[in-house]
């Protein structure tokens, strides 16, 4: 069989597993099933594990010592998001081939692109390169559980004085990176994020205790208006704009250079939206838009419910509003929750209002000299050229990696789609590019 064959049945195998946060069992089984993986079949040396081996979602570190004198980071992650059946082409579950309208033959399953698809590419391009005598580094090889939770495990294991780990020049997260069917992108860094919930409950400041007849709203408060009143005052309209900064010279020459191939109508069809949000922005400038994406922090409110869930004509209890937050790195994302806070002290009527915060971690960015950079352009050779971003305008705890490596980046050729959606997919043809991007990266790092 290929690479891209064993890759392929790796995938099927591992989306096979529900391997997120609501099923621990699926997790655990897992994480045993790629300690085995990582010890038969790779023969690399299984090490620590965080916070242990009986948790659901631990670490996993493991090593391939080969005695030389350099060392690569390989990161990747195995924990999906949940999935339903209705609307797939294929059974998330169980996963299947497709082919898909605009894309082509693809594998389709949760987990397909985020990121076990990845994952067992990485690992297959590992072993072939180490079973081919070509493997000229040493490799540490991380995986994370709880990445779709923002890492907490992983960031406590990272931030250990103990932490096992041995220094490496550069450090890569294994993804498909042609997004939408474009240029591979490579991101010189990582934004920072908080994500919790902002709670409105009945208590002394008014509010039913339980859900009552909205008959009542001239004089019982609602803690879903004083929620939405409270949403309302928190960053700009459409898009939550909560702050902005300036680029400097370096991710200013970035953004110049990314702009002139870069084609708005190709992101908004990636995005599946109609138009850029108001202001337009420059319209479709494109220095303009991406100037704004980039340095524009935001904060985005992804789900809104009442208790009653599905009351009718009643005013309910609580109302509560689940958001994330994401910052350019030069932004402190906990800067930012406390102005909310501040905001929320400040205001008499908001007195019912509570800000909850799960987690958050600041971004993180390197310079386009640093290690492993010039490897990943390298990798991508013999296809379009890169787009190189200053930074992603998605989140990794990239920060939690900058006292054991040079680098930290994500990359890859290959394409994906719909993660957290219905129909995730990896793109089959484009499988065989990202393996061979991987083992060029690896090998890229030895030079």
């Amino acid at each position: 069989m290929s690479a891209l064959d064993d890759a392929l049945a790796l995938t099927a195998r591992w989306c096979a597993i529900p391997s997120h946060a609501g099923d621990p069992a699926s997790q655990m089984r897992q994480a045993r099933e790629l300690r085995s993986w990582l010890s038969g079949e790779l023969g690399a040396a299984l090490l620590s594990s965080s916070p242990s081996e009986t948790e659901p979602a631990p670490v996993i570190h493991a090593r391939i010592d080969s005695g030389l004198a350099r060392t690569v980071l390989l990161y990747n992650m195995y924990d999906v998001m949940p999935a339903t059946p209705e609307g797939w082409l294929r059974d998330p579950w169980a996963g299947g081939i497709a082919d898909m309208p605009g894309i082509g033959r693809a594998f389709v399953a949760r987990g397909a692109e985020n990121n076990k698809g990845p994952l067992a590419g990485m690992l297959i391009a590992l072993r072939d390169l180490k079973r081919s005598g070509r493997l000229r580094v040493n490799v540490e090889i991380l995986l994370d559980g709880q990445e779709e939770r923002a890492s907490p495990a992983l960031r406590r294991w990272l931030a250990a004085p103990d932490c096992p780990l041995r220094p490496s020049v550069g450090a890569l997260f294994p993804s498909f990176c042609e997004y939408g069917g474009g240029p591979p992108r490579l991101y010189l860094g990582f934004s920072g994020m908080a994500k919790g919930r902002l709670e409105v409950a009945a208590g002394g400041w008014g509010g039913p205790a339980r859900a009552i007849h909205s008959s009542n709203a001239p004089w019982i408060a609602n803690p879903a208006r004083v929620l939405v009143d409270v949403l309302a005052r928190i960053g700009g309209p459409e898009t939550g704009e909560l702050a902005q900064i300036d680029l400097d010279a370096d991710a200013a020459r970035v953004v110049a250079a990314l702009a002139r191939d870069f084609d708005p109508a190709a992101e908004l069809r990636f995005r599946h939206a109609a138009c850029f949000a108001r202001p337009r922005y420059g319209c479709f400038d494109p220095e303009a838009l991406l100037r704004h994406v980039l340095t524009t922090a935001s904060f985005n409110i992804a789900t809104l419910a009442t208790d009653p869930v599905a009351g009718d004509a009643v005013i309910p209890a609580a109302a509560t509003a689940a958001f994330d937050l994401r910052a350019p790195p030069s932004l402190a994302p906990d800067a930012l929750v406390a102005g909310i806070r501040d905001l929320l002290a400040a205001e008499p009527a908001f007195a019912g209002a509570a800000l909850c915060v799960d987690d958050s971690y600041p971004g993180a960015r390197v310079l386009e000299s640093a290690a492993g950079v010039r490897a990943l352009h390298d990798a991508y050779a013999g296809g379009p050229a890169p787009q190189v971003w200053p930074w992603a305008i998605g989140a990794a705890p990239a920060y939690a990696f900058g006292r054991h490596t040079e680098s930290f980046l994500i990359g890859g050729s290959g394409r994906g789609g719909n993660a957290h959606g219905v129909n995730e997919f990896l793109h089959i043809e484009g499988f065989g590019r990202f393996i061979a991007s991987v083992s060029a990266w690896i090998q890229g790092m030895a030079a």
